[in-house]
């Protein structure tokens, strides 16, 4: 899986798991183009514009970004408020597509797309129902552009982890809660986000070139579908 010649972009790609996808990217020869907060608001119609303008011709984008470290303590949807829910599904959500959007006219035949969901939308993760929502979302949006992209030469797909040890999960769980994720998945280890490299690549490749419409679970063998 070589991406040399191609262009990338990965939205937040400023730390964590973004960071990784970069890196890997580059390190497979593709040109990134990395938006991240505060310079690029996946809300922002103009800074998609912007970044869709920057890239040119576009080959992959990875709809990477979502409030999640930042979304605050774990409480029930009996606790949320509007403002909390608008919010988050805002951002995981209307982000995501308004990223698919900006790019269709820019990407290539046969280009790809890989969104992020999460497996916490297939357990019902509880303490944070706004973020379950949003990312159970993702995965029907997902289908929705495969079937209108699909045409266009356009394939779309979705990655959906475990909880990965990162800065961001360490702040919302504790140890204790961390290490029984890893006690439930069948390689019974923490996630790291280099664990959702392989994945994403092979969406994004042409060895994926008949796949579309589909998530993919990265987490270690907890959730089977």
């Amino acid at each position: 899986m070589t991406f040399g010649g191609k262009t990338v972009l990965v939205t937040g790609a400023g730390g964590g798991i973004g960071a990784e996808y970069v890196s890997a990217f580059t390190a497979h020869g593709a040109a990134v183009v990395a938006l991240d907060l505060p310079e690029f608001d996946v809300t922002s119609e103009r800074d998609w514009q912007l970044a869709v303008t920057k890239a040119g011709s576009v080959d992959v984008l990875v709809n990477n970004a979502a409030v999640y470290g930042d979304i605050g303590r774990k409480r029930p949807l009996t606790e949320l408020t509007v403002s909390d829910w608008d919010r988050v599904l805002t951002v995981n959500v209307r982000g995501t597509w308004q990223g698919i959007k900006a790019v269709v006219p820019a990407l290539t035949e046969g280009g790809s797309i890989v969104n992020i969901s999460s497996v916490a939308g297939r357990i019902g993760a509880p303490g944070f129902a706004h973020y379950v929502a949003s990312k159970s979302a993702i995965e029907g949006l997902t289908r929705a552009a495969a079937r209108e992209l699909g045409p266009l030469g356009i394939r779309v797909n979705t990655v959906a982890p475990g909880l990965v040890s990162t800065d961001a999960t360490r702040g919302l769980n504790t140890p204790d809660y961390i290490a029984a994720a890893a006690r439930g998945r069948s390689l019974r280890r923490e996630m790291t986000p280099h664990d959702l490299v392989g994945a994403v690549l092979w969406l994004a490749s042409p060895a994926s070139a008949f796949v579309t419409g589909q998530t993919l679970i990265v987490d270690g063998g907890q959730v089977f579908t």
